[in-house]
């Protein structure tokens, strides 16, 4: 009678099928997932990420079953790992993610994809306007993108592998998402993973740094006189030209992301092409969050996630994180002296460029403080100016660590 149940729920079997460990690492995924879910329903984190995150994440480690030609326990979402060609046409004809997975992720097109849809909601007025205030806080937030790397050294881990966990610091998904692709394969998984986690995450964690590190009193800044200069359309377009040129003829590693950013902002500054930014906001930007968000949360199963390599990715991600934030802060506050308390520190963590999450941040902070604070508009600048220097230091570091 047990047997014949077992046969009709194998899901439940292979609980029992595994260590312990996996048995109870697997349960706790479920939860994880749930908890996640409810945090996005909520909006207390990012609900276009975490919604279908933390759905696919708790079917993955549910349906789990005996697969027949493995041998062992494993799920039909998808398979990470494979890579010869025989088992991956195989793989591609047993997964229903895997088309997805080998023929968008493997190869950083959803990066490319997620970064036209960006370039085409972003406003470059800042950046054109005040491109050395944007940069300088930009650079300063790139503290964790630079010092996790050594740091990551010294746990172990090679100089690929180092470099790619340090590109979280950046805070932009795409970009981990391309860095750890090609310079570290085999940590792709989860250093992906992990990093679109922890940029939820950071929605709710920033804002407590930012008590901890910002005066109340500077926080309310309005910066009501700081009004922006008017940039043209004509001036945003051949802003978005002539910028990815240089970009991608200094940093050719980097071209497709760069490419991909700046053909969205021109498509944003180009009036005739009207259906083409409702094509790429409506469709391709939303349509890749979506299967990024679910395609990531299936990778979090319990075979992928339980291992020491990926406790210390997540340990170093967020050190990466930490410190990035920390810098833009600093930055921040070094503006707002130099400026004469003109400048609201703030803006300093938007160069955190995870657009426009840490923006969203800096505003929903000033405005606990002064509800008439207007400082979103301002953060836009270092925000971009953010995606462009991080794209730059890990072009910097995969060109090294290609070479060497």
């Amino acid at each position: 009678m047990i047997d014949q149940l077992v046969g009709l729920f194998p899901g439940l079997h292979t609980l029992f099928m595994v260590s312990d460990m996996m048995a109870f690492g697997r349960i706790f995924l479920i939860l994880l997932g749930g908890f996640l879910l409810y945090l996005g329903y909520k909006e207390i984190l990012d609900p276009l990420l975490m919604v279908p995150m933390g759905f696919a994440m708790c079917m993955v480690n549910a349906g789990m079953l005996i697969l027949p030609g493995a041998g062992g326990v494993g799920n039909l979402f998808l398979s990470p790992l494979t890579s010869k060609v025989a088992e991956l046409m195989e793989a591609l004809q047993v997964y229903f993610l895997q088309p997805i997975y080998t023929f968008t992720f493997t190869n950083g097109l959803i990066a490319c994809l997620v970064f036209m849809g960006i370039g085409v909601i972003t406003d470059v007025d800042f950046l054109i306007a005040r491109p050395m205030l944007s940069f300088f806080l930009a650079v300063m937030a790139e503290l964790g993108t630079i010092f996790t790397l050594p740091i990551a050294v010294a746990f172990g881990f090679p100089f690929k592998e180092a470099a790619a966990i340090a590109s979280v610091g950046g805070a932009d998904g795409p970009i981990v998402l391309y860095a750890s692709l090609m310079l570290a394969k085999e940590l792709f998984v989860p250093i992906t993973v992990v990093a679109y986690v922890y940029l939820s995450v950071a929605y709710a964690v920033y804002p407590y740094i930012i008590k901890m590190m910002i005066p109340r009193s500077l926080r309310g800044i309005t910066m009501e006189d700081q009004e922006l200069p008017m940039i043209s359309p004509v001036q945003k377009f051949a802003f978005s030209v002539v910028a990815g040129v240089i970009l991608c003829l200094l940093f050719p590693v980097a071209a497709p992301l760069i490419a991909s950013f700046f053909f969205g902002v021109a498509v944003k500054e180009t009036a005739p092409l009207k259906r083409f930014q409702d094509f790429l906001n409506d469709v391709i930007l939303s349509g890749s969050t979506v299967f990024l968000g679910f395609t990531l949360g299936a990778l979090l199963s319990v075979d992928t996630i339980f291992s020491k390599s990926v406790f210390l990715v997540m340990f170093l991600g967020m050190v990466a994180l930490i410190l990035s934030a920390i810098g833009g802060l600093l930055g921040g506050l070094i503006v707002t002296y130099f400026s004469k308390k003109a400048i609201n520190p703030l803006v300093g963590i938007a160069a955190v460029s995870c657009i426009p999450t840490t923006a969203k941040v800096a505003q929903k902070c000033a405005m606990e403080v002064e509800p008439e604070a207007m400082i979103l508009p301002h953060c836009i600048g270092p925000s971009v100016a953010g995606v462009i220097t991080t794209a730059i230091i890990c072009s910097c570091y995969i060109s090294y660590g290609l070479l060497h």
